[in-house]
C-alpha cells in the first residue's frame, strides 16, 4: 500500500497563498500592491541564511533521519487506522521497504504527494456538551504530518504566548496548574473564567491560516502540502464530504 499521487495544480495554489503572505500582518492578499511603496530594509547575513532555510524546508522534511524519527513517534502514539485500514504495525513494515521510502521522499521533494481522505469520527465532549468531529488520517499521512511538525514546530513555537500550555513541547496541564496557583498565591486572584470557542477548529478559514503560515514558510512545496492536508476530504458513513474550511483534528500537525 502506497501514498496516492496526483498531477494536481498546486502551482496556482502556491501563488495565491504566497501573495496573501506577502501582504503582511493585518492585510489580505488583494490589499498587497496598493499605493504605498514597501519599505526597503537591509537584510543581515543571518537573515539571508534563515530565509534560505525557510525556502528549502521540504528537504528537511524528507530527510531520512527526520522520517525515521517521525515513524518512531507515530508508532509510539499508536492510534486508529485511516480509511485504508493500515495499522501502525503495518506502517513499520511498509517503511522498511526501500522502494516505499524512496518513492515517499521523491513525492515530497517534487511536491506531488497527495494525502488520502481522512476517516471521520465523532466523539462525545466532556460533560455531555455535544460531540467533537475528528478526522483520522491514514498512518502514512500521519507519518508525513509528523515529519512536517518536527520541522515547523521549532520555527513557530518560540513566538507563541508564554501563557499557552496546550500541545507544546515541554508544556502541559501540570505547568498550567502551577502558573494558576501562582496567580492565586502571589496576586490574590480568586476568579477563574472558562471559555470555549464552539467549533473553532471546524471553522478555521484556510486562506487566513495559510497567509499566516506563509509569513515564516517560503517553501512552496510545503505550503501546498499543508493546504492539501487542510482540504483533504472526509469519509464518514460511506460518504465523502468535501472540506472547504476547518482543520481536521486527529493528525499530528493539527495542534500546531
Amino acid at each position: 500500500m502506497e501514498p496516492q499521487t496526483t498531477s494536481g495544480r498546486p502551482e496556482q495554489l502556491h501563488l495565491d497563498w504566497s501573495a496573501q503572505a506577502a501582504a503582511g500582518p493585518g492585510q489580505s492578499g488583494e490589499a498587497a500592491g496598493g499605493a504605498t511603496r514597501p519599505e526597503v530594509k537591509q537584510v543581515s547575513a543571518a537573515a539571508e541564511r534563515t530565509r534560505a532555510l525557510e525556502q528549502d524546508l521540504m528537504g528537511r522534511v524528507a530527510d531520512e533521519a527526520n522520517l525515521v524519527e517521525a515513524l518512531r513517534r507515530v508508532c509510539a502514539n499508536k492510534g486508529s487506522a485511516g480509511i485504508d485500514q493500515m495499522s501502525v504495525a503495518e506502517l513499520k513494515a511498509w517503511f522498511s521497504q526501500r522502494t516505499n521510502r524512496e518513492k515517499l521522499k521523491e513525492q515530497l521533494l517534487s511536491g506531488t504527494y497527495q494525502p488520502a481522505l481522512v476517516r471521520g469520527v465523532q466523539i462525545p465532549k466532556p460533560g455531555g456538551k455535544g460531540v467533537r468531529q475528528l478526522g483520522i488520517p491514514t498512518v502514512v499521512d500521519r507519518l508525513v504530518q509528523q515529519a512536517v511538525l518536527q520541522v515547523l514546530e521549532p520555527i513557530f513555537d518560540p513566538n507563541f504566548s508564554e501563557s499557552s500550555y496546550g500541545f507544546r513541547p515541554g508544556r502541559g496541564a501540570h505547568q498550567a496548574l502551577r502558573q494558576a496557583s501562582q496567580y492565586v498565591g502571589e496576586e490574590g486572584r480568586i476568579f477563574v473564567v472558562d471559555l470555549d470557542l464552539e467549533k473553532f477548529f471546524d471553522r478555521v478559514q484556510h486562506d487566513v491560516l495559510m497567509a499566516r503560515v506563509g509569513r515564516k514558510v517560503r517553501d512552496q512545496r510545503l505550503l501546498a502540502l499543508i493546504g492539501r492536508f487542510l482540504r483533504a476530504g472526509m469519509m464518514q458513513n460511506g460518504v465523502c464530504v468535501r472540506r472547504e474550511e476547518g482543520t481536521p483534528q486527529g493528525g499530528p500537525l493539527s495542534p500546531l
